[in-house]
């Protein structure tokens, strides 16, 4: 059974609608040409011949230009949408390339030029132009199983051939040994000294912008301003710990959909998030030892659908640096979790099965890293504290992987917990999770029922709030149900005035929805509504239509009448309040999150393969 939790659907169709009301501009020809000329301006020599249509990833998509020497160019822009971090994501992402550049022998895109919205063609988004790396597909390719769909996220081949894996793993492992040689004095991301990163070292200057930190602000419904500011750094690992355990109860908190299913869930959910806390502010999740660093270079997204392959399955290009932050050094001691090529939160049969199917592979990753150890000191690249191999292992006998594990992700956190840490540090506990309220200070067991209530109240509204980028004066407090043991020198939690309702907004009708929605639209992608919605009503169902600029038409679909607020249903594998509790990012709905944003039915639409370009100055 998959033990993940489900996003905010309300926040993640929103983006939904978003993207797919830009989506067809991105195939028109006349955009194209446009694209080609700009990045010609930033690469030296050679004419544009072809511009090939949109790549559609996860996070991105991305234009290719080929030029007349043979060789191209790429232009990539963020997901709009699901991205308002977006150039903050793209500031730290080019420093970490060039630092890596800089320091280490790992391929990684050379960067020609980037810049901010207003630079780019036609206002797309803050973008990053790169010379393209020639391959013959990624890492997952060699890894995944035959045949499995190539739209679907990927399976390992059970039947691969040890001395392929090996060559692959001993690859990968020389990789990892390189970023784990980053050392830094603090937690966060990298700077630059100017603009555009042309003068001056690297420094840690901003705060670690994680993957799971953009989640919780875009598809999360946690207030940006509730997040640890974009200044904020940290000197000790514990203090960075203490951060994600907040992070966690803010998801648990101002998530208003899909977060609990029961009263008894939100307790047991409750629980679980202020014990962690408890044990991160008490200093019992970093190792002493290494607590005040130094600290290592570390990439959220590094994985094998990453990692660029030639026939000879010989790595030649690394991509997608963005998420990469100097971090607590068990994140680098840490196996890495992609070696089944399916995160443990979304195994089908649950986590104690992904754990036993990923003992055998890392018994051959970390004997494939040894090797490239000795290698590497042998020729004395390495020095014996350098070395990683029994950093891993001991992670995962331990058990310190899955507790570093689900500090970094609140999306996997319960099962997580459930299963592992709560044991771990309090012991057994045959009573049932309500007996750890006991380890609770009075006011956060006081806090709890209130807390429930709200929660519940907030799962039959099924409203989605847009908060501000910044605290105002209106702006609602956070919920008192997220004080925690008062550390020295800290102002006390903020608390809800006791007039204050526990409801932080009215349910709103499905027209009111609809008019924020085409409200946030206009103001996300600069355009106007010319026409107001259409209403079509179909059972308990309607869907709104309006044309943008005349050229797109976006569709929302809304339930109608007594329906409107009626909570979204979980697909049966998550009906169980106490069952296990996603890296990364996960398709709500049961559907594929790339398809979701991709797939036309059978790639029916006719957009244009490419666009020749000759005749074009370079």
């Amino acid at each position: 059974m998959v033990s993940y939790e489900l996003y905010d659907d309300g926040a993640w169709d929103r983006g939904e609608a978003i993207f797919q009301a830009l989506r067809d501009t991105l195939y028109d020809e006349d955009l194209y040409h446009e694209i080609a000329t700009f990045v010609t301006k930033h690469r030296k020599g050679g004419s544009p011949v072809k511009c090939f249509p949109p790549k559609i990833g996860g996070f991105n998509f991305h234009y290719r230009i080929l030029y007349c020497d043979g060789r191209s160019a790429i232009i990539r822009f963020p997901m709009p949408g699901y991205f308002r971090m977006a150039e903050e994501k793209l500031l730290g992402e080019v420093a970490a390339m060039r630092y890596i550049a800089d320091n280490t022998t790992i391929p990684v895109p050379s960067i020609l030029h980037y810049g901010m919205a207003d630079e780019s063609p036609r206002k797309l988004g803050p973008f990053l132009i790169m010379e393209y790396i020639e391959n013959s597909g990624d890492m997952a390719d060699v890894l995944r199983a035959p045949g499995h769909p190539h739209e679907e996220k990927p399976v390992l081949d059970p039947a691969l051939d040890e001395a392929k894996l090996d060559h692959v793993y001993g690859q990968i492992a020389d990789i990892m040994l390189q970023l784990a040689k980053c050392d830094f004095s603090r937690i966060g991301c990298l700077g630059m000294s100017n603009s555009n990163g042309d003068d001056g070292d690297p420094e840690i200057t901003s705060r670690p912008l994680s993957l799971n930190m953009t989640q919780l602000g875009e598809v999360g419904g946690v207030p940006h301003f509730e997040l640890p500011p974009t200044s904020k750094t940290f000197s000790t690992s514990s203090q960075y710990y203490s951060a994600l355990a907040d992070m966690h109860l803010q998801q648990l908190s101002f998530q208003r959909n899909q977060v609990v299913l029961s009263d008894d869930e939100c307790r047991k959910k409750y629980i679980a998030r202020q014990l962690f806390r408890k044990v991160a502010t008490e200093h019992g999740v970093a190792s002493p030892d290494t607590d005040r660093g130094p600290f290592k270079l570390w990439c959220d997204d590094f994985r094998p659908g990453n990692i660029l392959i030639d026939d000879e399955y010989r790595i030649v290009g690394v991509i997608d640096w963005e998420f990469t932050y100097a971090a607590p050094v068990e994140f680098a001691y840490s196996p890495p979790w992609w070696l089944l090529l399916v995160m443990p939160e979304e195994w089908t049969e649950g986590l104690d099965d992904w754990a036993a199917k990923y003992e055998p592979r890392l018994s051959s990753f970390l004997r494939a890293m040894e090797a490239k150890e000795r290698e590497l000191m042998e020729q004395g690249r390495l020095r014996p504290p350098q070395v990683l191999s029994t950093h891993m292992r001991r992670s995962w006998e331990t058990g310190d992987f899955w507790l570093v594990y689900a500090a970094r992700k609140s999306w996997a956190f319960d099962g997580i917990f459930w299963r592992t840490l709560d044991r771990r540090f309090f012991g057994d506990n045959p009573a049932g999770f309500m007996e750890r309220l006991k380890l609770l200070p009075p006011e956060q067991v006081a806090a709890m029922e209130a807390f429930v209530e709200r929660k519940m109240q907030e799962k039959e509204e099924s409203t989605l709030i847009d908060w501000p980028r910044e605290r105002s004066p209106v702006t609602a407090p956070v919920p008192p149900t997220l004080s925690v043991q008062k550390r020295p020198k800290q102002t006390p939690p903020r608390q809800r005035p006791a007039s204050s309702s526990c409801r932080l907004s009215s349910p709103k009708t499905p027209e009111e929805i609809a008019e924020d929605t085409c409200l946030y639209i206009n103001t996300q992608l600069e355009k106007r509504i010319l026409t107001p919605p259409r209403k079509t009503v179909t059972g308990n169902n309607y869907m709104l239509e309006a044309e943008i600029d005349g050229k797109c038409l976006i569709k929302i679909g809304l339930p109608h009448q007594e329906s409107s607020l009626r909570p979204p249903q979980r697909h049966p594998e998550h009906s169980q309040a106490h069952t296990n509790q996603h890296q990364g990012a996960r398709a709500p709905k049961n559907r594929p999150r790339q398809n979701r944003r991709t797939g036309d039915p059978e790639g029916t639409k006719a957009f244009p393969a490419r666009v020749h370009l000759q005749g074009m100055s370079g």
